[in-house]
C-alpha cells in the first residue's frame, strides 16, 4: 500500500518591513540645468513623488539656488523608478548610496 503522509512545502517567505530596514538606502540628488523653467520642475516633483505644491517648490529652488537637491531617500528600486521618471520628464538626477 503506497504511503499517504502528506508533506507540507514550506510557506515562501514574505518580505517584512524590517527586511527594508536592512536593505542599503539610495539617494535620488536632482542637479540645476539651464533648459527646465522653475514651474515646470514643480510640476514633475509633484507628478514623480506626489510632493504637495510646498515641499515640490522648495526642493525646487534648493536645486535652483544651491545647484542640487536631495529629493529622496529610498531602496534602490524604488530610487532607480524614481531616477527613471524624472529622466523621462528631462531633469538631470542621479543616484548615490546612502
Amino acid at each position: 500500500m503506497p504511503d499517504t503522509t502528506t508533506i507540507e512545502k514550506p510557506a515562501p517567505a514574505i518580505a517584512t518591513e524590517s527586511d527594508n530596514d536592512l536593505a542599503p538606502l539610495w539617494d535620488v540628488i536632482v542637479w540645476n540645468d539651464p533648459v527646465n523653467l522653475m514651474t515646470y520642475v514643480v510640476f514633475v516633483f509633484q507628478r514623480v513623488f506626489g510632493f504637495n505644491r510646498e515641499l515640490a517648490t522648495k526642493l525646487m529652488l534648493e536645486v535652483h539656488n544651491a545647484g542640487k537637491s536631495l529629493v529622496a531617500t529610498e531602496p534602490r528600486e524604488m530610487a532607480e523608478l524614481h531616477l527613471s521618471q524624472l529622466h523621462g520628464y528631462g531633469l538631470q538626477a542621479t543616484l548615490r548610496k546612502h
